[in-house]
């Protein structure tokens, strides 16, 4: 066996690495490296985005001298090259991102808008039938505010906020509330609707209609990516062990 690793006083050796990484569970990371490897392959930096990356991290990790990073690196058992391409790998797997994504995110936006536009809304919850609908007629007749209500009778988390819950997706919520969210004007007052062993009270405060900004754009084109990793890792197929050892009670 070869001894490959060693940390304080334990040395690591290779029959031990697989274990290790499952024990700790490392090995998810390791795969979702090695097929970000092999992505970014044929992307390169050019040298001032290498020494723009290089600044950034010296900054993150208060390097002040030579001499801090020189300390840093023997800790972290990392060479001048390694620390580099660690420093560039974020700046490589952008322009991955960017050069896979960047054209086609807009129209992702657009079928996925449904699902990005937001609503603040109030809800009363209950499971006597007679009570939500004594609840609905004093809302409505202004008798008494919804937030009042919500604290004194409903029987969610959402009793906590007087009834109002977001800003969340649109289809977040059951799908029922869901839908007449989604067809609701705001301040709009919903009859008690039975969902499960609930009677629910709601009323839309809010629509957020989703925007292509620099935020959802950056948002959608990760989104994209994790999607394009989780199917890369399930190509791979399970993890095989190839070690073996010439001692036979292992074998």
């Amino acid at each position: 066996m070869v001894e490959i690793l060693q940390v304080g006083n334990r040395v690591i050796q290779t029959n031990e690495i697989l274990t290790l990484l499952t024990r700790y569970q490392l090995m998810p990371h390791v795969v979702r490296g090695l097929v970000i490897d092999r992505a970014i392959a044929d992307f390169s930096c050019t040298p001032e985005e290498i020494e723009a990356a290089l600044k950034s991290v010296h900054s993150q990790l208060k390097f002040t001298t030579p001499e801090d990073k020189a300390a840093w690196l023997e800790n972290q058992g990392m060479s001048a090259e390694q620390f580099q391409e660690v420093s560039i790998r974020p700046l490589l797997i952008e322009k991955f991102k960017q050069a896979n994504w960047g054209n086609k995110v807009e129209s992702y936006f657009l079928s996925r808008k449904t699902h990005l536009d937001q609503v603040v809304y109030s809800l009363i919850r209950t499971k006597d039938l007679g009570l939500a609908q004594e609840i609905y007629f004093r809302i409505q007749e202004e008798e008494e505010s919804f937030a009042n209500l919500a604290r004194e009778y409903s029987q969610g988390p959402e009793a906590h906020t007087g009834g109002v819950l977001g800003p969340v997706s649109v289809s977040t919520p059951h799908p029922i509330l869901a839908k007449l969210l989604s067809i609701s004007q705001p301040a709009q007052l919903w009859p008690p609707r039975n969902l499960g062993e609930w009677y629910v009270i709601v009323r839309l405060e809010k629509f957020i209609p989703a925007k292509f900004d620099d935020a959802m754009r950056r948002q959608l084109i990760d989104e994209l990516f994790e999607l394009w990793m989780r199917e890369e890792v399930q190509k791979l197929g399970p993890i095989r062990s190839l070690w073996s050892s010439d001692e036979p009670e292992n074998r």
